[in-house]
């Protein structure tokens, strides 16, 4: 099986925690020169450290905000500008807040909207003429188990997840032909600074704690315990490798089976 991604350079979003970190983790185990991004300078300077430690690539850092759609598009232009390119993108940023859609305002729907899809969007639209340059081509976007079955108390999420799972899917289907592969990958509970805050806010209301909560989730999972962010990375990173590639418009769930569904 080839997972060597030596010679090739992945842009991971959100890579400062979590999921978006533990990928670009992997990706740099597997040879990747990988270009972080995320809106936190000091610690993308933290986490590309890191990475030079566990492998020799050319690793580097992107600083954009993807609650503004219009700094994101003009960073990464500039960056391609400048005689950049990227075989591997990982679309990954922290989900919105919870709470039942029927609850939701207008402006929490268009901020999701605008920091999952838009700004997506916008990387790929960029990346992808030098993906059908180099004849390769890896879209890796990070979304949500609800993307096949929404979940309690995140309305907003399922609503935008969604979307962005047919988005791909569109994308998978017109991109195709020149081996760029666009797939999904949704994490189920998986520990993680936003697992911990909505496992919080949820103990504020019924008199538990954080921890409680939690275990309560692993409780409903087939396996009995929640991921571990480098176990949700291995499928990314996957998807991203050579072998790969025939695997294209596809969700695969990392949740220990907890999802319903097929």
């Amino acid at each position: 099986m080839d997972l060597n991604l030596t010679g090739k350079t992945a842009i991971v979003a959100g890579s400062t925690q979590g999921i978006g970190k533990a990928s670009a983790i992997e990706l740099a185990q597997l040879g990747a020169n990988v270009i972080l991004l995320a809106r936190n300078e000091e610690k993308l300077k933290a986490v590309q450290d890191e990475l030079e430690h566990i492998s020799g690539g050319e690793h580097g850092y992107i600083v954009a905000d993807f609650s503004n759609p219009k700094g994101v598009e003009q960073t990464i232009n500039e960056w391609v500008k400048a005689g950049n390119e990227a075989h591997i993108l990982v679309n990954n940023t922290g989900g919105p807040p919870g709470g039942q859609a029927i609850d939701a305002g207008l402006d929490e729907f268009r901020a999701a909207f605008e920091a999952h899809l838009v700004c997506n969007h916008i990387l790929v639209q960029a990346l992808v003429p030098g993906m059908k340059k180099e004849g390769y081509g890896r879209i890796v976007n990070v979304i949500s188990t609800s993307v096949k079955a929404p979940l309690a108390n995140l309305g907003v999420s399922n609503t935008i997840r969604g979307a962005v799972g047919n988005w791909s899917k569109t994308l998978a289907n017109e991109l195709g032909q020149f081996n760029i592969t666009v797939n999904n990958v949704l994490p189920g509970a998986t520990q993680t600074g936003r697992l911990e805050s909505i496992a919080e806010n949820k103990g504020q209301k019924v008199g538990k704690s954080a921890s409680d909560i939690i275990d309560g989730m692993a409780q409903a999972v087939p396996m009995k315990r929640v991921a571990q962010p480098n176990e949700v990375a291995n499928a990314v990173a996957f998807l991203a490798s050579p072998a790969a590639s025939y695997i294209n418009g596809i969700n695969i769930p990392v949740d220990g089976g907890r999802t319903p569904c097929l």
